[in-house]
């Protein structure tokens, strides 16, 4: 089966409450349908550096901005294809490359222990960016639950629900159970409008009604904030305490 593995689009936000995704849901309706896959599990393996520059630059909020992960449709283990992914993002567009692997060479690719056998343009942008930003290491695991919706007319705009996003710094492998902390409040779903031209009337209209207005929300970035940070910035202040005992 074929997989697409490069994407330029807008990826708009929001936060939308269960009330509000109901009323979109009936809104899309004539318009857009489930994928095959209905409500899946999504599993996420972000890879930064020890002092976390790639998040830190992302939530500066910077022209350019990107990120490296893998990713799992469901529950992997060794031998299941999983998807390597290097997002950018440039004045509000996305581009993203990705590559299918087995789970075990995806892991022994981005842990600098072998190359996979192939060797492609992508694989090749996702090396330089490996290169440049030295020793990377899987920071954080995060799952969520996701509808994708995509349009009758053929067209590449998509629809996506997220809930139940939980995120850990532990047992960090795609071969692992889907747990965490969760980063969103509860009863809340993020929707993700995926395009690469305008929004269709129908939705500029439901969005209008329902008062839903577009966010900034990373799930990375959220993970960081919730569970990085503080455990860092606990033991940066333990360290310092330490430093003047020693004075």
């Amino acid at each position: 089966m074929a997989h697409q593995t490069v994407f330029k689009r807008y990826e708009l936000k929001y936060l939308l409450t269960t009330e509000q995704k109901q009323k979109v849901l009936e809104a899309m309706a004539p318009y857009m349908k489930l994928d095959k896959y209905g409500r899946t599990t999504i599993r996420n393996l972000y890879f930064d550096t020890y002092t976390y520059l790639l998040i830190r630059r992302s939530i500066e909020k910077p022209v350019y901005k990107e990120k490296l992960r893998i990713r799992s449709y469901s529950k992997a283990n060794a031998d299941s294809t999983v998807f390597v992914e290097l997002k950018k993002k440039y004045k509000h567009v996305v581009y993203k490359r990705r590559m299918s692997l087995s789970e075990a060479e995806a892991m022994m690719w981005l842990s600098g222990e072998k190359h996979p056998d192939k060797h492609t343009q992508i694989s090749n942008e996702i090396d330089y960016f490996m290169e440049l930003y030295g020793t990377l290491h899987p920071t954080v695991f995060l799952s969520y639950e996701r509808e994708a919706y995509y349009s009758n007319d053929g067209s590449d705009f998509r629809i996506t629900f997220d809930d139940n996003i939980l995120c850990r710094g532990e047992e960090l492998s795609l071969q692992s159970e889907a747990y965490g902390t969760p980063i969103l409040t509860e009863g809340n779903v993020l929707m993700e409008i995926k395009c690469s031209g305008g929004i269709p009337l129908w939705m500029t209209e439901v969005l209008s009604r329902e008062k839903i207005y577009k966010t900034s929300f990373s799930k990375y970035g959220t993970a960081y904030r919730t569970l990085i940070f503080p455990q860092t910035h606990k033991m940066n202040s333990y360290n310092m305490m330490e430093v003047n005992k020693d004075a």
